[in-house]
């Protein structure tokens, strides 16, 4: 049966068709959660949208550790992982952390760093350079680390696919453990444990987890050996205190917000309210982060802080900050990333009207191709994957982007769209040889490709793709979960909205619509941001805003509105700014009342 159109949204200012959320047998669902849980019925609504069944409200409204927290050794290679790094803590081995440059590498790093620092062992943390040594372990690194002691290697985040450098470890009599969630293959590299629910021989269903989250579970194995062995450092050693670390990490690698994710940023959303860890506080404070953390904080202010220094600067940056407590170098540290991320984003300005310039030509007056895949000699490699990401966003399909060294040696990020997966098809690509390497997950990959093979690519992506991504896009909808006006859009009413959260990856924001609303004098703010006021025309006025929409048709008909009224779409969010609590509108979606095409 085919859907009805929110206030008969047929097509909008993007072109997209609004939708209601809910069909017949999810409006029965929501009736039946609202009635037997005693919920308001916009939360019933909110949570059968986006798939959870009668029996799972309860829990899924009150997410906790005890409820979700899988025995840790139901993960492949887990209790051999375990006893390796409790028998390090007991013969005080040296040990070298290898992290991956992003938030989850950061996170992970730091968060084995102070478990280890808590028991007495010398850790040391080894971040890759983005550009210099790439992703993962590599031979001179994994040299490095021996020659300066190391008795034990863990990658976090990283060394599934290391085949060459951990086989060059073990000519070194170096034990590898490897803690990780990448998509792999049959094949294995060599280690004493490869710790991955995404693994083919793991049945722990936990496949879903960020890199942080599988190391907290491997620590929490580990803590329950150095107990049982009466270790003396172990029974006042508190994991929970680092969930605030563990919640960055699952938000920042937008990692599905279900099962144990959604307990570990419940949670680590109140350890970071306490303030315990300096690094994070003082990024908090760089931010200008005001009233108290959310998911949107970690994921849109400070994750990207994180990782400006793996993109454009010291990749080491982001792990050493989450590991201090000394709160003068945190602040220190946190103003270099702050600055670090003021670059990042002048240098994506520009590469993004190149990117975009290139994709409009390949798209050309049709359909354009399935997959989009643009590149340049002079972009930074650092930055190609929010490049992807912003070609996915702007048009609605699979985008790479792709940084050419004078060789003809491109490194590239690949960002998708819900149904298509690059992940597999970038290793797909791999086994073929027309890459040089790559990897990822269903929703972004990274690649090195010789530019000789490019076109060989091109083929390669449209014959394997194409249907998937036809098909995503032909369903250019936005699912509307209700309607409200600038009246109703209280302090009570986003009371009630949070109470279904915290919302991300696999479990989106409630996005509401509010019918023919007055749109106030708009102007531009930061970095092609478009600001204004809304209103029902009957009294009560909120801000909003609409991101990165300043040269799009969104942004336009805001600046140029001069009479009449609009259909909107967006999510809500509180602002805090004054220490006042206020309600924002995040525009999302324009439509005029009655024009259906």
């Amino acid at each position: 049966m085919q859907q009805r159109h929110f206030l008969g949204v047929e097509k909008s200012l993007t072109g997209r068709a609004w939708v209601e959320s809910l069909d017949a047998k999810t409006q029965a669902i929501a009736t039946a959660i609202a009635q037997r849980h005693q919920l308001p019925e916009l939360l019933g609504r909110v949570l059968a949208a986006r798939g959870v069944d009668i029996d799972e409200a309860a829990q899924f409204l009150t997410p906790s550790l005890r409820d979700l927290m899988p025995d840790p050794n139901t993960l492949t290679d887990m209790d051999t992982a375990a006893e390796r790094l409790a028998e390090a803590v007991a013969k005080q081995q040296k040990i070298a952390i290898f992290g991956d440059y992003d938030v989850d590498g950061a996170t992970s790093s730091a968060l084995l760093f102070r478990f280890m620092r808590h028991f007495g062992v010398l850790a040391e943390i080894y971040i890759p350079d983005r550009i210099f040594e790439g992703y993962g372990p590599n031979g001179p690194a994994i040299d490095s680390l021996i020659d300066a002691g190391a008795q034990l290697i863990v990658t976090v985040d990283c060394g599934s696919s290391s085949f060459e450098a951990l086989e060059h470890a073990a000519r070194r009599d170096c034990d590898v453990v490897i803690l990780d969630h990448h998509q792999l293959g049959e094949e294995l590299p060599q280690a004493v444990a490869l710790v991955n629910p995404n693994r083919q021989d793991d049945l722990s269903g936990q496949g879903h987890l960020a890199a942080v989250g599988v190391v907290f579970l491997t620590l929490v194995a580990t803590l329950a050996k150095l107990r049982s062995a009466n270790h003396p450092a172990a029974g006042n050693c508190d994991l929970l205190a680092w969930l605030d670390l563990v919640a960055l990490g699952t938000v920042c690698d937008v990692v599905p917000l279900k099962g144990l994710n959604r307990a570990y940023i419940t949670k680590g959303l109140v350890a970071i309210r306490h303030g315990r860890n300096a690094g994070l506080h003082a990024l908090m404070k760089t931010a200008r982060l005001t009233g108290p953390a959310n998911s949107y904080h970690l994921g849109f202010l400070i994750g990207p802080r994180i990782n400006a220094g793996g993109r454009i600067g010291d990749a080491s940056l982001g792990a050493r900050l989450l590991s201090l407590d000394d709160p003068v170098a945190a602040e220190t540290i946190a103003e270099q990333l702050d600055e670090l991320n003021k670059q990042r984003q002048a240098i994506e300005t520009d590469m993004l009207a190149e990117a975009i310039a290139e994709a409009e030509r390949d798209i050309g007056e049709g359909p354009g191709p399935a997959v989009l895949i643009t590149g340049q000699e002079d972009w930074h490699p650092g930055i190609v994957g929010l490049l992807a990401a912003r070609l996915k966003e702007r048009f609605q399909r699979p985008a790479f982007a792709i940084s050419y060294n004078p060789n003809g040696i491109g490194t590239g990020s690949a960002r998708s769209v819900p149904g298509v997966d690059v992940g597999a098809a970038v290793r797909g690509a791999v086994d073929a040889g027309i890459l040089v390497k790559g990897g990822g997950h269903s929703m972004a990959a990274g690649l090195t490709i010789e530019r000789a093979r490019l076109g060989h690519f091109r083929e390669y992506l449209e014959e394997h793709l194409a249907g998937a991504a036809e098909a995503a896009r032909g369903q250019n909808q936005l699912r509307i979960d209700g309607a409200i006006t600038a009246n109703g859009a209280t302090l009570d009413f986003m009371e009630l909205v949070e109470r279904a959260g915290p919302y991300g990856s696999a479990h989106s924001q409630p996005v509401f619509a509010m019918p023919a609303h007055y749109i106030g004098p708009a102007k531009i703010v930061g970095s092609g941001h478009v600001r204004a006021s809304i209103s029902s025309g009957q009294g009560t006025r909120i801000n909003a805003i609409a991101f990165r929409a300043a040269d799009g048709p969104i942004g336009q008909a805001m600046l140029k509105q001069r009479d009449g009224t609009f259909h909107l779409a967006g999510t809500f969010s509180l602002d805090h700014w004054g220490g006042r609590p206020s309600v924002q509108f995040r525009i999302l979606d324009l439509a005029r009342p009655g024009q259906r095409r």
